[in-house]
């Protein structure tokens, strides 16, 4: 699975006719409704046009229909017939709104979905009345959608999770398209060095073409939303975080993102916004001097990267998975851990074992008490890093954690390393040091023997699911988003003179 930031085929700039979404290249049923549109425009028969180029009726009828793709030759013959360019005949748009509806059922039962259903199919012509079609395709949509969903389980989620950090992995979470649009644009607003102020972020929305807004009542389940059509950006009111907010939100624009289609493809884009955030927030050539001098010094930091460009730890945690190995030739992992001891993000490309379920996926599970990310949880100096080694069954590695707070609780965040890297951190002299046995249940998967025999089948304990949990299990285009509330926000805050 390779994250692109090519943009999609279907565009939100291209919504096609009445709201159809359409392939930016025509396909042989928009060409042979283009050619049928301009055949009965002008009067003439499928007999005539036959005639015109030298073919049989039936072959053009099968041409029209979108069961034969003609050569280039044929087109030119064709588009002279009728008095018409080729390019005319190549146009991606339907020639009506009929015509889109019919070529988007004749898609669909075309389609797999469609095959397993095990219905006759439906005789697209003339003869099917425009409302029967309108009702036909929209049941089509509908049952896509729930296919979809349906789809979307847990289990689909824990795979794509999976996926993309296998990908990331391959490119140890550097992406140089990413990088490059992210100097492109700090080009385009002067911003050569140091920490982006909220000013220039602003700048940076208004060089894009956007104005922003800040609001009481941000949707619950929203850090941002943006109005295309009227290019603005909605951002809560007094955040501390709304230039990362905003940062995020411009990203997604940047890049092209439609509406995600499926849960994989949704992580793939939080990912690419993510990640070009953090770029344009830290800016790869001078983060990387930084760290080479950090480096040389023997005293890597995630904290003086944190204070050197004013951002979070996770942010600075996170950008230094970007250029550490890349640049410094360093292998890392990187883990957010709940307060519960449930990963919640991690990243590894230096052999550290993370625990994962059968399908591969981390997400979900427990990391062992021993290390550093849980440890740090019982440490009472929290205004001071803490640095560990940890003993495991893949090596020895050197991890420093912070606890941050959050609505949902507190996380640890935590980056480290092989033992033969620690050399170049501060607080490589730490004592402190464990030992962990996992995935073997026997390290703090099992409780104690006399503790369980004592309350083995007495105990009934009941979940609270996290946040993420619930995401996981995606409801709509975007999981874990009220897209009513959403909608309805925006038609609140819509100009007083778009009227519907």
């Amino acid at each position: 699975m390779a994250i692109s930031t090519t943009p999609p085929a279907r565009s939100p700039e291209r919504p096609g006719i009445a709201g159809i979404a359409l392939d930016d290249e025509p396909d042989a049923l928009v060409v042979g409704r283009r050619i049928r549109h301009l055949r009965t425009r002008r009067g003439m028969t499928l007999e005539a046009l036959a005639t015109a180029i030298g073919r049989a009726p039936s072959q053009v009828s099968t041409i029209e229909n979108g069961r034969r793709e003609p050569k280039f030759s044929q087109l030119r013959q064709i588009a002279q017939a009728l008095d018409a360019s080729v390019e005319d005949l190549l146009s991606p748009e339907p020639p009506s709104r009929r015509d889109a509806l019919e070529i988007e059922l004749e898609r669909a039962q075309r389609g797999p979905l469609f095959a397993s259903l095990a219905l006759p199919g439906v005789r697209v012509g003339k003869g099917l009345p425009s409302d029967a079609l309108e009702t036909i395709v929209a049941l089509q949509r509908e049952i896509e959608r729930l296919h979809t969903e349906r789809a979307a389980t847990p289990e689909e989620a824990r795979r794509a999770n999976a996926e993309l950090r296998r990908t990331m992995r391959a490119q140890d979470n550097y992406f140089p398209e990413l990088e490059a649009k992210a100097g492109e644009l700090l080009a385009g607003v002067g911003h050569l060095k140091g920490p982006m102020s909220q000013r220039v972020a602003g700048e940076l929305a208004a060089h894009l073409g956007f104005t922003l807004h800040y609001v009481q009542d941000l949707p619950h389940s929203t850090r941002s939303v943006i109005d295309q059509r009227h290019r603005r950006v909605y951002l809560p009111s007094a955040s501390a975080t709304s230039r990362s907010a905003l940062l995020q939100a411009l990203a997604s624009h940047v890049l092209g993102h439609a509406e995600p289609e499926d849960y994989a493809q949704f992580l793939r884009q939080r990912v690419e916004s993510n990640y070009l955030s953090a770029a344009l927030l830290m800016p790869e050539r001078e983060a990387v001097r930084t760290l080479r001098e950090a480096k040389d010094a023997r005293e890597l930091s995630i904290e003086d990267l944190r204070d050197a460009y004013s951002v979070t730890y996770e942010t600075a945690a996170h950008r230094f998975t970007n250029l550490a190995t890349q640049h410094l030739s360093i292998p890392v992992h990187f883990m957010k851990i709940h307060e519960s001891g449930v990963i919640h993000k991690a990243y590894e490309n230096d052999g550290v074992r993370f625990p994962a379920d059968p399908l591969g996926a981390i997400e979900g599970q427990y990391v062992c008490r021993s290390w550093t990310a849980r440890v740090v949880f019982g440490v009472e100096d929290r205004l001071r890093p803490y640095y560990q080694y940890t003993d495991t069954s893949s090596g020895t590695y050197w991890c420093t954690s912070r606890v941050e707070g959050s609505d949902d609780g507190d996380f640890s965040v935590s980056v480290g390393v092989p033992f033969a890297h620690t050399r170049w951190f501060r607080g490589r002299e730490t004592t402190e040091r464990a030992v962990s046995r996992c995935p073997d249940e026997s390290c703090c998967r099992r409780p104690p023997g006399p503790l369980e025999d004592r309350w083995a089948g007495h105990a009934w304990p009941s979940a609270r699911p996290h946040a993420s949990m619930l995401a996981a299990m995606p409801v709509g285009a975007f999981p874990g988003v009220d897209q009513t509330e959403v909608y309805r926000f925006l038609e609140t805050h819509a100009p007083p003179s778009d009227t519907p």
